[in-house]
């Protein structure tokens, strides 16, 4: 596990002599292949086993669809805002594979309870803003839990689901979203209920099968024929009743996804949120 804390080249910068140049400080270890590890756990939020699991998982997924997936936890990021930290972090520890640099990085700060999704190149395009949505929407609430290995799973096993479904031409869009798993929460009480109304079903067929007299519909059916005689009749209104319908949003569909400038001059998507 990646104890040692190691500050991002783009937090520091050395003044030569001859004048101003950024000069970057040392980045994130390297693989043996000379890439930035895709999980850089600063946080210490995963014990061993965790760690190993899921930096294979990240490794496999990134480099069979030649698109970087990287998780960063931070302790704290000093009050930086988390999209800008985010969109440096990659490209200054040099995220991203192909000749665009595709990848995409999911930060959490603890200090701040902030998560960020920073993405970049082919990337931006297979996650877009509705598809980020969807995969916070999973995640948020094993990080509120403060099971974090379950959301760094659940996050590489979207990203790899959500690539996929970008090689077939339609990357999850709004009109094009994957169907949510029914949780236990709920298939439970709705598979009881189901239960429950064919029982009922079969109950009052079988109960209505052993009546040989049946309940009249009209309350005529009950009287002696001939035994009512009216001599005046009228309508009395009641009530009037009025309905209403809200009228509909007109709200953008429009999908794909929005970008930004990094500090870098690198164009990013991503979105941002709290724990």
């Amino acid at each position: 596990m990646m104890k040692k804390k190691i500050i991002p080249g783009f937090l520091a910068a050395a003044l030569t002599v001859s004048g101003l140049f950024v000069v970057p400080a040392v980045s994130v270890e390297a693989a043996e292949d000379s890439h930035p590890v895709r999980l850089v756990d600063y946080a210490e939020l995963l014990d061993d086993t965790e760690y190993t699991e899921l930096e294979s998982k990240l490794d496999r997924i990134s480099e069979e669809y030649d698109c970087d997936v990287a998780v960063i936890t931070e302790d704290s990021i000093d009050g930086e805002d988390e999209v800008a930290y985010a969109d440096d972090f990659f490209d200054y520890n040099d995220y991203g594979m192909g000749e665009d640099k595709s990848g995409v990085l999911f930060l959490i700060t603890m200090s701040e309870r902030k998560w960020c999704i920073s993405t970049h190149g082919a990337a931006i395009d297979i996650f877009t803003d509705r598809g980020q949505e969807y995969i916070s929407g999973e995640i948020k609430p094993s990080l509120s839990a403060g099971d974090y290995y379950e959301a760094f799973d659940t996050f590489a096993d979207l990203c790899e689901q959500f690539i996929i479904q970008a090689e077939s031409g339609e990357p999850y869009d709004v009109d094009n979203m994957p169907e949510k798993s029914m949780s236990p929460a709920v298939w439970i009480p709705v598979s009881l209920g189901i239960g429950l109304v064919i029982s009922l079903i079969i109950t009052g067929v079988m109960r209505g099968q052993m009546k040989s007299v049946r309940r009249k519909p009209d309350a005529a059916d009950y009287m002696q024929k001939d035994s009512l005689h009216i001599t005046r009749k009228n309508d009395l209104f009641l009530y009037h009743q009025i309905s209403r319908s809200a009228k509909p949003k007109n709200e953008d569909s429009g999908g794909g996804s929005s970008t930004h400038t990094s500090s870098s001059g690198e164009t990013h998507g991503g979105s941002s949120g709290s724990f």
